[in-house]
């Protein structure tokens, strides 16, 4: 015969975030705006034993990467809750970002990590716009306003000023990881745009083990616990929606991870 008083006991209960996909402002994107009202619910629901982020993305937009994982630490601390990440495929450049939001770190071993740095990349027509006798014709006012464009020769003024745009990114990326993950890490060789995978990662204080979701929970928390899954819903309509270029520059960020 059962206890009496367990029927009253409830379930231990984990929220679950699905941060899944690139980091931009496209319409498929992660962003702070989109994911805010998922963010907000998740840390609200009652009696959470912890948030778990479930994150799969290859980075993008650092100011969006910046702006979801600090309300994602700014609820943690309000709710006084503590946050685990689990890395699936990759979470690498704002991806890793996302990750530093959490208490702990968790990924496969097979999991992809780190790309901590900044990257611009870029065509240039000019010399094609040429060839075919077609004249582009631009007026600013601002002699930068036009900087990198890709319809004419590059200018070493621009290269030097996006280079210090890059620095200063770059600084503020090695600041919010530092700044997360302490003494864990293992050098001042994690800073170069490298990545690692699985146990490497762990190696160098990247993440903190190798694990799954559930079978990590379970073990904190019991079998019983409970897992409420928080998620953005992409319809039909939104998928092909969104520009061909959009889409290209998305599949160009999982590529450079063999993905």
């Amino acid at each position: 015969m059962k206890n009496p008083i367990n029927l009253f006991k409830s379930s231990p209960k984990v929220a679950v975030i699905r941060l899944n996909g690139a980091i931009g402002t496209g319409r498929n994107s992660l962003t702070d705006a989109s994911l805010a009202p998922l963010i907000e619910k998740a840390f609200a629901k009652g009696k959470l034993k912890a948030v778990a982020l479930q994150i799969n993305s290859p980075g993008g937009s650092p100011a969006q990467s910046a702006l979801i994982a600090a309300r994602i630490r700014r609820l943690a601390e309000e709710k006084e809750l503590p946050v685990v990440a689990f890395v699936e495929d990759v979470a690498a450049s704002g991806g890793y970002w996302l990750a530093t939001a959490a208490d702990e770190i968790f990924a496969d071993d097979n999991s992809i990590l780190g790309s901590i740095g900044v990257i611009s990349a870029s065509f240039g027509f000019h010399e094609l716009l040429k060839s075919h006798g077609v004249e582009r014709r631009v007026y600013t006012a601002g002699e930068d306003k036009s900087m990198l464009d890709p319809f004419r020769p590059e200018r070493e003024e621009d290269i030097v000023r996006l280079k210090d745009l890059q620095a200063r990114i770059h600084m503020n990326f090695i600041k919010q990881v530092r700044s997360r993950r302490g003494d864990r890490l293992a050098d001042e060789n994690l800073f170069t745009g490298d990545i690692w995978v699985g146990q490497s990662a762990v190696e160098n204080g990247l993440i903190d083990g190798i694990g799954h979701l559930v079978p990590v929970m379970k073990q904190r928390f019991g079998d019983e616990v409970q897992f409420k899954i928080y998620g953005q819903k992409k319809g039909l309509l939104a998928r092909f929606g969104a520009s061909i270029l959009a889409q290209i520059e998305e599949r160009s960020l999982w590529a450079r991870f063999g993905l």
